[in-house]
């Protein structure tokens, strides 16, 4: 705060207080209390960018109050668009915003989409690092702890999306957003594993020429991207040392140890609910997780069962929506072996 001293500040819990130690010296900022401010202060004429950059589905409201006011959007939220991606697409299309994506796998899509026409797609590759667990069986991810899944080999990232990384959930809500984001069926997204991270997503076109984006892996360059497209002006982000020999793999994915992906490419087949239920009934198995209420390979099991079970609507409403999540979370977290 004392760094960037910004105009507005909210803290979204209503019964938390900013401390005053926080306050102390910063006379520019103006405090809000609650999220639904927030949608209020992304409408405003003078805001012109707006980065969604919250954690989970918390970030739908203002995502959508920014796509709803016609704003660009630098995406970093992905649960956005897993849960309510054709709404948010649809209502971007008809307000003029533009969404532009942060996630270094879905800015190398769109960075690489400009190399050719759109009619001549064959398909998209989301590379993945593959997490802590490349390499294990089924039988080896019963053992795993929080402190283990906690440390992945490459991204410096929060408890839940560490978690999601290691379970390649994350690499499923990825799925979906690129089902939702570049308006592709999902038999025409693939995902690789590369465990180096330089490759940050490639796209096929139908003559067979595939384009990739590469860079060391450093979030600067996606997040001035998104900021800044078209322009590329110099960037803080590292550079690719070319005096130093690379080995670069390129694995397919266990489906098998791995089961999560599955999820993702049949929830972004069938959209409708589904993406919702998946995105909530998965937090909170992450959440009881970390807690050491769960065991790690029973995280997708928890999802998987309450996408099978839960009642389907291929047309919801934005209200339906965030009823499906709550319902999901509850059945979540009563969820029993």
């Amino acid at each position: 705060m004392a760094e960037f001293r910004p105009a507005w500040a909210v803290i979204g819990a209503e019964d938390v207080s900013v401390p005053p130690i926080v306050r102390k010296g910063i006379t520019e900022t103006t405090w809000h209390q609650g999220l639904e401010t927030v949608a209020a202060m992304i409408q405003r004429f003078d805001i012109d960018t707006v980065v969604s950059a919250m954690v989970g589905a918390a970030g739908l409201p203002a995502t959508w109050a920014a796509v709803d006011a016609g704003k660009r959007v630098a995406l970093a939220n992905k649960e956005s668009l897993v849960v309510a991606g054709s709404l948010i697409m649809e209502r971007a299309g008809q307000t003029g915003a533009t969404v532009i994506p942060v996630d270094s796998e879905h800015s190398a899509i769109f960075q690489c989409l400009q190399a050719g026409r759109r009619q001549d797609l064959q398909r998209i590759v989301l590379t993945a690092s593959g997490g802590p667990f490349r390499g294990y069986t089924p039988e080896q991810l019963k053992s795993v702890t929080p402190e283990m899944a906690l440390k992945h080999p490459t991204w410096n990232m929060g408890p839940k999306i560490s978690v999601d990384s290691a379970t390649m959930m994350n690499k499923a809500l990825e799925i979906i957003e690129a089902r939702w984001l570049f308006g592709l069926p999902a038999d025409k997204i693939s995902v690789i594993i590369h465990p180096q991270s330089w490759i940050h997503s490639f796209v096929e076109f139908r003559d067979g020429s595939v384009i990739s984006q590469n860079s060391p892996p450093d979030m600067r360059l996606p997040i001035q991207y998104a900021l800044l497209f078209p322009d590329r002006p110099e960037s803080p982000a590292r550079k690719t040392d070319w005096t130093q020999r690379q080995t670069l793999e390129l694995i397919p994915p266990d489906l098998d140890a791995f089961p999560a992906l599955r999820l993702g490419f049949e929830v972004a087949e069938k959209g409708g609910t589904s993406g919702a239920v998946l995105n909530a009934a998965n937090e909170v198995a992450v959440s009881r997780f970390l807690n050491r209420e769960l065991p790690f390979h029973q995280i997708t099991c928890v999802v998987n069962d309450i996408l099978n079970h839960h009642e389907f609507d291929a047309r919801p409403s934005l209200e339906q929506l965030l009823r499906v999540d709550r319902l999901a979370r509850e059945e979540a977290a009563r969820w029993k072996t």
